[in-house]
């Protein structure tokens, strides 16, 4: 016979069987801990990857912004042609931490975010790894990178396509690539061009799709002189896009409804 005592002490040992009366209070009760205890794995892996990221984002941006790897410094860019890209790429990055959540035509991604991308990820799926370039884009590379070394890392590592069979990271190579010229010797559409293509570099590219590309420098030419103001966080191609240049992009980056009337 079981003593009240031993009861007691297997209903502590297990408090889903403290409800066996009632069904549904004890897969409640099971759900609730089962719950509580993904919590707490979630937490230890939001954790995990934040100290983890704090640890090794010296090395990894001393490595990055090493002579050798650095053709075009933030400071070289005319403040004018400065501002442009970050109209474009990331209309809050003077003053978000990281994430921007809320600017019209910020999109998913910030320059922060873009970075963390390239530099932790060897292979980057949806899911997991997107909250883990949250947290680090946010706790680690936006407090411990300056703002202008930010600059600086997007402007020598952004993806703007391929050229002869090799990716371009860079403005350096790209200007070279695609207008044979130093960066600082493009034109305004020439240079304006390469920033069109960061939100989709083979949809944009100016060889490839050449006229994709010419109508975005034209559609770019209005935000940045104001005439065209985004509607919405996701507003990032400034305005309605024909059902060929649709097909041509990533999933979940165009919303016709935005431009509905």
């Amino acid at each position: 016979m079981i003593s009240r005592y031993e009861k007691r002490h297997d209903q502590l040992l297990d408090p889903c069987r403290l409800h066996r009366g009632s069904t549904l209070k004890n897969i409640l009760c099971c759900a609730c801990l089962a719950g509580a205890g993904l919590a707490l794995l979630l937490l230890a892996y939001c954790a995990a990857v934040v100290v983890t990221a704090r640890r090794n984002t010296p090395r990894l941006m001393r490595d990055a912004l090493s002579a050798e790897n650095i053709t075009l410094a933030s400071a070289e860019l005319p403040r004018r042609r400065l501002d442009q890209l970050l109209k474009v790429e990331d209309p809050g990055f003077l003053s978000h931490r990281g994430l921007d959540l809320k600017t019209p035509g910020a999109g998913l991604t910030t320059i922060t975010q873009a970075l963390v991308k390239i530099f932790y990820f060897k292979e980057f799926k949806p899911g997991f790894s997107k909250l883990r370039q949250t947290l680090i884009a946010r706790y680690a590379m936006g407090q411990l990178v300056s703002k202008q070394d930010q600059l600086t890392l997007f402007l020598n590592y952004a993806y703007l396509g391929s050229c002869k069979g090799s990716e371009i990271r860079g403005f350096t190579a790209a200007a070279q690539c695609y207008y044979g010229k130093k960066v600082g010797r493009l034109k305004e559409d020439e240079y304006l061009s390469l920033v069109a293509m960061l939100a989709s570099p083979a949809t944009f590219s100016p060889v490839v799709n050449p006229q994709a590309n010419k109508d975005r420098v034209a559609r770019i030419k209005k935000l940045v002189s104001g005439e065209y103001v985004p509607a919405h966080r996701m507003d990032i191609y400034y305005g309605p896009l024909d059902p060929y240049t649709q097909t041509a992009l990533a999933p979940a980056s165009y919303f016709e409804t935005i431009y509905e009337n």
